[in-house]
């Protein structure tokens, strides 16, 4: 009989999903993973499988995550062009507060593996899926609403936006607050 878990899965995956972000897939190491989440190599692999299954499952989690922010900002009340550039602008002021800088788990991933990883984009496009529904059901009522133009296709419009998340994850690596927020004004001018 094996000695019981003296860990909860979903904070050695958080702290696992910190690794991957930081690092990206193939830069952390199994001796990282097992310094980031206080586990032995042994026990990590025996609890997850592998370096990929636990990658995986940092994924799935940081897509909870993303689920859950999408949904409470697309919820809140005001127009549409309000409620999408408040979640826009939280999503910048919160990597622009991060000193890492680590842009978005979901778009690293993409531009490290999706290339040549067919399970991996599989995964990327689910994820970004989510959020492009919940953008467009968005856009959707801001358009019964009649906040948003009745012409206005809601998922073409999601597409844009979900662009211009990954460009403003990305540019906010190395660009200044004001550059992103008129990125972002200009994007919403587009409601």
């Amino acid at each position: 009989m094996g000695r019981p878990r003296t860990f909860e899965d979903d904070t050695v995956v958080d702290r696992a999903m910190e690794a991957f972000w930081i690092n990206g897939y193939a830069n952390t190491s199994p001796a990282q993973l097992a310094e980031a989440t206080g586990l032995a190599k042994g026990s990590l692999y025996n609890a997850f499988g592998s370096k990929r299954e636990l990658f995986e499952r940092a994924l799935e989690r940081y897509d909870r995550m993303g689920i859950d922010l999408t949904a409470e900002y697309m919820s809140r009340p005001g127009s549409t062009r309000e409620v999408v550039g408040a979640y826009l602008r939280h999503l910048v002021d919160a990597e622009m507060a991060d000193p890492a800088r680590r842009g978005c788990l979901v778009a690293n991933t993409a531009l490290e593996l999706s290339g040549h990883d067919a399970d991996i984009r599989r995964i990327i496009t689910a994820i970004t899926e989510h959020n492009l529904t919940a953008l467009a059901d968005r856009i959707d009522q801001g358009r019964r609403d009649g906040d948003v133009a009745r012409d206005t296709d809601p998922r073409a419009a999601a597409e844009f936006l979900m662009n211009t998340i990954a460009g403003l994850r990305v540019m906010a690596k190395s660009y200044d607050l004001k550059v992103l927020h008129g990125i972002i004004d200009t994007a919403l001018s587009t409601l």
